[in-house]
């Protein structure tokens, strides 16, 4: 499975994992943001008339209202990413991360704007007379290639099929089996509640859910996603009112530092400029999904005569999700002091790694040459050989011929466990990490923490104490139990596109059977999958709306001619 794991890998660092792909995203954002004159900011309070229904007519087609098909949409962006998301980007990039973060929200709400409008616009109804659309049916009809001959090639069919194959893997691998993953490991680490338990009772809501259709889809997800943000914010304002003298230079930071870089601080080795960029913007785009092709999916089914309407009201997407929700997570991060400290946790395998030498976290010169070695820059040499622990300590001569490393940090006051209990005996390294006959044991001590686990340490200091953990899990369940609700969605239009509809239940028992199998093992190799899969959908999805850029474009104007004729008074 390492060898399937790492293979996954390689043709990941070709597509989502390469630099070109971040480009690809950027730029489809900034090109759309400047050709169509800052819509983002144009029409941002349109957008918020269109949302609440104020000029809808009884005879808009669709399944759901304009505010169902958003928080149909946010379900399936605002969860994971927001807490874990920016946790990491701000581990790995510092607060400049932040920033980038920011930046690829506001190129974003473009982006997204521009592939719900030509996505609803060519919408169709299925044999059973529901609303179906997405990327897939717009590659259908418009990226057919006329020969000179005058005959059509049907690339745009096979297009949008190959789109359609890449949002059912993405479905499983993305909306699916992780988020259970991550809502049984939080529960079970805060409330002790065994994992089989938690994917049992949660499949059986699933498929209460996702057997009902969109329809009973989107009345969940209107009630669900307000209730969890409501929730969020507002421990997060609790943790912002506790830290208020840290709020004003928090906030500097994640703008001081996009030019200088993060210099090395706490437990922080530091980071660069080009790495802060690179994390924040990935970070973002994992967040938001812009240009990936997911929420014009959702977005189909809405009841609207005019496509631009819809496409208006999707812009407010990334602005929720990235701008607001990341920034309020950023600020708790940054205001609370965790994400530069070292916490006592338990150390994970893949975040560790020993030293063949003794580097002081105290001295400039041993923090830039971690720091290098972080970013593939200078080659350390790892510890391979036996550490005599004794009652669960490495001997201290050993100790201060090695260093251990987790996750990019020192890691201090370190102990030895073996099923909980402290461990005596020898311990084999090979090449910096855990020999096969030595993996039972387990490592234990101070260093920086990412992910969810920063974002719930947070949240603990405030005036909740260690009762904060709870909103953090909390929340963790909620946006994660919506987000695999709404990529449910996604897939089953994709098998409706592929197949037609009679096989759509088929999927959807596959959809809760994948769900509650994940809750207890191991979803590695299904992360793997899931990063190739949503460069897949999303490299087909920015080049036909770049190719169609005009027509986006035209079907703008002409709905603003409209729009004015029928209410000048707006």
């Amino acid at each position: 499975m390492d060898k399937v794991h790492d293979f996954l890998g390689v043709i990941d660092g070709y597509l989502g994992g390469g630099p070109w792909f971040v480009y690809l995203l950027l730029f489809t954002g900034l090109f759309f943001t400047l050709y169509l004159g800052f819509p983002q900011i144009r029409y941002f309070r349109h957008a918020l008339r269109v949302v609440t229904g104020r000029y809808d007519k009884l005879t808009d087609v669709g399944d759901t209202s304009h505010f169902q098909a958003l928080t149909t949409a946010l379900s399936g962006t605002v969860g994971t990413g927001n807490i874990a998301g920016v946790a990491l980007a701000l581990h790995l990039g510092g607060p400049g991360a932040l920033f980038w973060m920011l930046v690829t929200g506001m190129l974003g709400m473009t982006t997204k704007f521009a592939e719900v409008t030509i996505a609803h616009k060519y919408r169709e109804l299925d044999s059973e007379g529901r609303i179906a659309g997405g990327p897939m049916y717009y590659m259908k009809k418009r990226l057919n290639i006329k020969l000179k001959n005058n005959k059509i090639l049907n690339t745009g069919k096979w297009l949008g099929a190959f789109f359609a194959v890449a949002t059912i893997l993405s479905s499983i691998g993305t909306g699916n089996m992780p988020q259970i993953n991550s809502i049984s490991g939080a529960m079970h680490a805060t409330f002790g509640i065994p994992p089989i338990v938690i994917g049992a009772v949660l499949s059986v809501l699933l498929a209460a859910v996702i057997l009902g259709g969109i329809k009973r889809i989107a009345q969940v997800t209107s009630r669900l996603v307000p209730s969890m943000a409501v929730i969020y914010i507002l421990g997060a304002i609790a943790v912002l009112a506790y830290n208020y003298e840290n709020i004003v230079p928090s906030f500097i930071s994640i703008f001081s530092d996009v030019f200088t870089g993060t210099a090395a601080t706490g437990g922080f080795l530091g980071a660069s400029i080009l790495y802060a960029f690179n994390r924040g913007v990935n970070r973002g785009l994992f967040s938001n999904e812009a240009g990936q092709g997911s929420a014009p999916i959702a977005h189909s089914a809405a009841r609207a005569d005019e496509p631009v309407s819809e496409g208006i009201v999707a812009l407010l997407e990334p602005f929720i999700d990235t701008v607001v929700i990341c920034t309020l997570t950023g600020l708790v991060l940054l205001s609370s002091g965790v994400w530069q400290d070292r916490v006592e946790n338990d150390f994970q395998r893949a975040d560790q790694i020993i030293l063949a030498d003794y580097y002081d976290a105290e001295d400039p010169e041993d923090v830039e040459r971690l720091f290098r070695f972080y970013g593939d820059k200078e080659n350390l040499l790892r510890y391979t050989g036996s550490l005599d622990v004794a009652d669960g300590v490495i001997t201290e001569k050993e100790n201060k011929e090695i260093t251990i490393l987790h996750a990019r940090s020192v890691a201090k006051d370190v102990s030895v466990t073996l099923d909980g209990e402290p461990y005596t005996g020898e311990i084999i390294i090979t090449n910096g990490r855990l020999a096969a006959e030595s993996e039972r044991v387990d490592f234990r001590g101070k260093s920086l923490i990412h992910s969810a686990p920063m974002t719930a340490e947070a949240y603990t200091r405030s005036f909740m104490g260690d009762s904060g953990q709870y909103i953090v899990a909390i929340g963790l369940l909620l946006f994660a139990f919506s987000t695999a609700i709404a990529w449910s969605y996604y897939g089953d239009r994709s098998v409706t596109y592929l197949f037609g509809t009679k096989y759509v239940f088929h999927y959807r028992m596959l959809y809760v059977l994948a769900f509650f199998f994940a809750s207890f093992t191991d979803t590695t190799i299904v992360w793997a999958i899931s990063y190739i899969t949503i460069a897949l959908m999303a490299i087909p999805n920015l080049v036909g709306i770049l190719l169609l850029h005009k027509e986006i474009k035209t079907t703008i104007k002409d709905y603003w001619v409209s729009f004015r004729k029928n209410h000048p008074n707006n």
